[in-house]
């Protein structure tokens, strides 16, 4: 026969186990850490507690308080290596004794064999299998006595074929470490899964008041589980070594029920409360996989196990049941009963189901009328398993009412554990907690499960406040916190008189050398301390901050000072006897009004106290606490005297009106704005700390007061952004008095304007801080947003005028190139928007004399385009496909010579350019071209180059007639870059004309030399004989007969030599050019 088959535990027998060790499976790897005042367990100075690496140390809890002389802690460690032969990671528990000074544990020796044996048919048969049993998974104390267990302890049976059954097993240390029995109920004939073969006994326990131990057996009868309960001293008496079974006096067990209830785990989580009103104890048994895995939780009744009541969970699968604790929460003197839910699901914002964990608080209303309390307690952090673990803590605060600690093991940042602690009131357990206390080790290759257990309700230290346990077996670690003594305060602050009359002034304040009168009053403080185990003296730190409010505000000054140091903050250390009452006198006072604007809100005082931190620490080695509930802030307040009768008050009317300079802004624009107020006040009291309250729509900004006119009162102005608000604040006077009427301007810029909002709004309001009426109404100011944007169209032809008759051009039958046409003309059109708003879609035409009964005129070349413009031309453009002329290369246009080119006189037949002299749309057929212009900004342009060339045949036979070939542009702009309509769609048109003008043609006749010479010398001749004539008419003059002829003589000589040059003149003028005396002619032509 083979023994080694008989170690190998199924799954389903380990599941219960596995699962409360390793409900960390799917955990989250980010959480957040709550923030919670702590409160009186001393989290700064804890004991910590360590054991053997990698032994689960921790994984079970609690005091052991034999006796007032002595105090330790039980720890449980159930993969610790004992000195058990051949047994491996059989399990320990280990002593703690607790003292300030040390924290060394020692091994408590349940057990010392091995796996025991038996002789069947002479042959030695291994009857325990101790090897990992998890001997320390479960450990309870009362009084002197300890219970410990081994869920996963295994025995071979009494059937003859060899079979391991998991029944577990437990084990009681009695008398002190005197005495050491055995307790393995579920070690019995009725073996394998159908019986209590997979017991697991011991998997829960607990003691009740009396004694009795209650042990919870989740794996009997194919796992509905059961529940087992015995007397301390039944157990002992029955107890016989070497005995495999025993039957013990008096005990009672839950029977198996029909197989509906297979795999339900009863006795997953046990405790031990009075429900039924027999003054008897009861039991309640965690079912967490019950009723459909609902869950659920059973009260048995104390004397028969016999099921008297089933609470059922709210969520599949929540695990209900898990973790069940009872205790007197409301201080009715009934028992209430908690249970744990660590998988319930909530979901989240985002809609998806997160597991967090709730508590279900029932209260006893009367026999077995329990009281679901709402709210539940539900965590926080996901996956964090929030309840897997109730401690009853007693009265933690000496309020009168019990508290519970709540463990969520895998929250907290890097899965550290976390620990709440909810106080008890007469309405349950209150909502928030009254201390957090997080663990103090990341989560490793496990986490470090920081309060997977607990234990709580005992006072370790004696200082008369219940301690607690807290188990982290992923690093080995328990963690002892004791309870510091609660200080419960009670302070009072007086002022009086509470009204401060600026005009009375009554005190003196130095300033240097010199005493100045002040209005001051006076101020006192009270403190009084009491509380349970308390030191006789308490020290404390007060603080009193005059104009407390005003701390909160940015820039405010402070009012009022202390009279003694002229500060407005003063701090003592105050010594209270216990149950004693301890006062302070003062004296505050008033400064300068001209030192502060707010002279109508209240002048708080609040007194702020605490404990001395560096006070020294008592005997237990702890420093006391306040009392979370108590106020440790208390404030009074003070009033300035005001003008405003008996009662203090005004009451102002304040009225506003306001005018702008504009009605309408323009998209695209700065848009300058003027606003223009008048505020008054008409009531009967002063408007203090009055201010003008402009709120600036996001399109608007602030640039200054406006300071044209000497008629508007020059304000002081701030602006500030308040969450994304913009907002002008303009001083009205601090008070703005009864019957004060004021003209200002504020001057704004309106520059980011939207086409979403149809207006643009300012609200303006008087404010001020009176209690009573203290703001005008609200005057909006609205604005138009409209579109608009001024576009013009500008052209210019070049040259501006053509000649006739063209140079070096010749008639020709054959046009092969642009240059047999005619004259080359460049039209230009630009297209501006002046804004402000911009343009989307524009559509431009031009038309251009194309020909008139068959004769053409302008013949149209090519087009070019510069900006977003887009141009379609007809089928007259360069229909005749010339090769164009890229590079220019004619030469300037001149007149033409006379060998050039010679202008025949024919008759012409009468046509329509007989009378024609403006040839235009109108009256001759046009070639068009259409355009699309795209998104014009303010200041942006778009440009359009035709070029085309003057059909010369055509005029060449109209020789000396002036023509002027007009072309016409058209703009529409059909839309606009904007959902607001503009008002009027821009359009217009440009004329551009292009003078046709006759020069006579150029004659070049060459006068020959000989007559030049001829025409000097006979010049010279002339010259010569008028002087010989005057020199013989002055030799005359002696006689007196020529003397009435000189001055006929004189003037006949001088108007024949004039007359003579007058000749020779028109003689070479005749020989100039025609051409030029034809330019001369001409008034339009610039020349020299």
């Amino acid at each position: 026969m083979g023994f080694g088959r008989f170690c190998v535990k199924t799954p389903r027998m380990v599941a219960p186990l596995a699962r409360s060790l390793f409900c960390i499976i799917g955990l989250l790897l980010t959480f957040s850490q709550p923030v919670c005042e702590a409160f009186n367990l001393d989290v700064e100075n804890p004991t910590v507690y360590s054991g053997p690496k990698g032994s689960y140390f921790g994984y079970a809890v609690d005091f052991y308080l034999a006796d007032s002389a002595s105090a330790s802690v039980v720890i449980g460690a159930p993969k610790a290596d004992t000195r058990q032969v051949n047994v491996a990671q059989g399990g320990s528990v280990f002593y703690c004794p607790w003292s300030l000074s040390q924290s060394d544990c020692h091994t408590i020796e349940f057990d010392i064999e091995g796996d025991r044996t038996v002789s069947l048919n002479d042959t030695e048969h291994q009857v325990d299998f101790k090897s990992h049993q998890w001997f320390g998974a479960t450990v309870r104390s009362h009084g002197d006595t300890i219970l410990a267990c081994a869920p996963l302890y295994s025995w071979r049976t009494e059937k003859d074929i060899p079979h391991s059954d998991a029944t577990g097993t437990c084990y009681l240390s009695v008398h002190n470490f005197t005495k050491f029995v055995e307790y393995a109920p579920c070690r019995t004939e009725i073996s394998e899964a159908s019986g209590q073969g997979y017991c697991q006994g011991g998997f829960s326990a607990d003691f009740t008041t009396d004694g009795k131990v209650v042990l919870g057996g989740p794996g009997s009868y194919f796992w509905q589980g059961q529940v087992i309960s015995a007397a301390t001293e039944d157990i002992i008496k029955a107890y016989y070594p070497g005995y495999f079974m025993q039957s013990v006096e008096g005990q009672i067990q839950t029977k198996q029920v029909k197989a509906e209830h297979d795999d339900s785990y009863q006795g997953y989580s046990v405790a031990a409360g009075e429900f039924s009103g027999d003054q008897v104890e009861d039991f309640v048994a965690g079912v967490p996989k019950g009723l459909m895995l609902y869950g659920s939780v059973s009260i048995l009744n104390g004397t028969d196990l016999k099921t008297m009541i089933n609470y059922t969970g709210e969520q599949m699968g929540s695990y209900f049941g898990y973790a069940v604790a009872t205790t007197d929460i409301n201080s009715d003197g009934m028992t209430d009963l908690l249970v744990g839910a660590p998988m319930f699901m909530v979901r989240g914002s985002d809609g998806r189901l997160e597991e967090m964990g709730r508590v279900y608080v029932y209260l006893q209303r009367g026999p077995l009328h329990l009281e679901l309390r709402l709210p539940h307690l539900t965590g926080t952090e996901a996956f964090g398993r929030f309840g897997s673990t109730i401690a009853p803590l007693g009265d933690l605060n000496q309020d009168g009412f019990n508290d519970v600690a709540v463990s969520c093991p895998f929250g907290g940042e890097d899965r550290q554990g976390l620990v709440y602690i909810y106080n008890g009131y007469s309405e349950g357990l209150r909502e928030k907690p009254s201390q957090v206390i997080t663990g103090q080790w990341a989560a490793g290759t496990i986490p470090a499960s920081f309060g997977f257990a607990l234990r709580g309700a005992k006072d370790l230290d004696l200082n008369g406040y219940p301690d607690l346990i807290v188990g982290a077996f992923g690093v080995n670690k328990a963690v002892l916190y004791r309870s510091r003594p609660i200080v419960n305060t009670s302070a009072s602050l007086t002022i009086y008189p509470t009204m401060i009359n600026p005009e009375e002034k009554n005190c003196m304040v130095t300033s240097g050398n010199t005493s100045i009168p002040v209005s001051c009053v006076n101020l006192s403080f009270c403190i009084s301390a009491d509380g349970k185990h308390l030191p006789g003296i308490l020290d404390f730190q007060v603080e009193l901050q005059l104009d407390s409010h005003k701390h909160k505000q940015k820039g405010a000054v402070k009012r009022a000072l202390f009279l003694d140091s002229q500060q407005p903050l003063l701090q003592r250390s105050v010594r209270v006897r216990h149950g004693e009452r301890v006062c302070n006198h003062t004296k505050i006072y008033l400064r300068d009004e001209k030192d502060f604007r707010d002279k109508l809100s209240s002048i708080y005082v609040a007194l702020n106290f605490s404990l001395d931190p560096k006070a020294a620490a008592d005997s237990r080695g702890l420093r006391p606490i306040l009392n979370y509930q108590t106020t440790n802030v208390i404030e009074q307040k003070a009033q300035i005297l005001l003008d405003c009768g008996e009662d203090n008050i005004c009451v102002p009317d304040l009225k506003l009106a306001v005018h702008g300079d504009r009605k309408e802004v323009y998209l695209g624009d700065d848009n300058s704005l003027t606003l223009t107020f008048n505020a008054k006040n008409e009531g009967e009291g002063g408007a203090y700390e009055a201010e003008l309250y402009v709120v600036l729509p996001p399109e608007a900004d602030y640039s200054g007061i406006a300071r044209n006119n000497e008629s508007l009162t020059q304000l002081t102005c701030s602006y500030e952004t308040e969450n994304q608000t913009r907002y002008l604040s303009c001083d009205l006077g601090n008070p703005m008095k009864s019957g004060t009427s004021l003209w200002a301007g504020l001057r704004f810029t309106v520059p980011r304007l939207k086409d979403t909002h149809k207006t643009v709004q300012f609200d303006l309001q008087i404010r001020s801080k009176n209690e009573n009426n203290s703001h005008s109404e609200v005057v909006p100011y609205k604005l138009e947003v409209v579109v608009q944007a001024d576009v013009i169209l500008q052209g210019v032809s070049r040259p501006d005028k053509v000649f006739f008759p063209p140079a070096n051009w010749k008639v020709t039958k054959n046009y092969g190139v642009e240059q047999d046409v005619g004259p080359a003309v460049e039209h230009i059109y630009e297209l501006v928007n002046n804004g402000p708003s911009q343009i989307s879609h524009t559509l431009l035409e031009l038309r251009c004399p194309l020909s008139v009964q068959g004769h053409s005129l302008l013949y149209p070349l090519e087009f070019s385009t510069e900006g977003l413009i887009n141009c379609t031309a007809d089928k007259n453009m360069n229909h005749l496909r010339l090769k164009l002329q890229h590079t220019s290369t004619e030469p300037p246009i001149l007149a033409l010579k006379a060998h050039d080119h010679r202008v025949e006189r024919r008759d012409a037949h009468r046509n329509q350019l007989t009378h024609l002299t403006n040839l235009s749309c109108s009256n001759v057929e046009c070639w068009s071209l259409q355009c699309k212009v795209g998104l014009l900004e303010k200041g942006t342009t778009a440009i359009l180059k035709v070029r085309s060339r003057v059909w010369a045949e055509t005029f060449i036979e109209r020789a000396y007639k002036h023509y002027v070939l007009e072309c016409l542009a058209r703009y529409s702009v059909e839309k606009m870059p904007y959902a607001i309509l503009p008002k009027h769609s821009p359009s217009g048109f440009k004329k551009v004309v292009t003078p046709v003008v006759w020069n006579k043609p150029d004659i070049e006749n060459t006068v020959p030399l000989w007559i030049i010479i001829l025409a000097i010398l006979a010049g010279l001749l002339l010259l010569a004989l008028l002087i010989y004539v005057l020199y013989k008419v002055s030799a005359a003059v002696k006689q007196r007969f020529w003397i009435k002829l000189i001055g006929p003589v004189h003037i006949f000589i001088l108007l024949t030599y004039l007359t003579f040059l007058k000749i020779l003149s028109f003689f070479f003028c005749s020989l100039t050019s025609s051409s030029d005396l034809y330019r001369t002619a001409l008034p339009w032509r610039k020349h020299n």
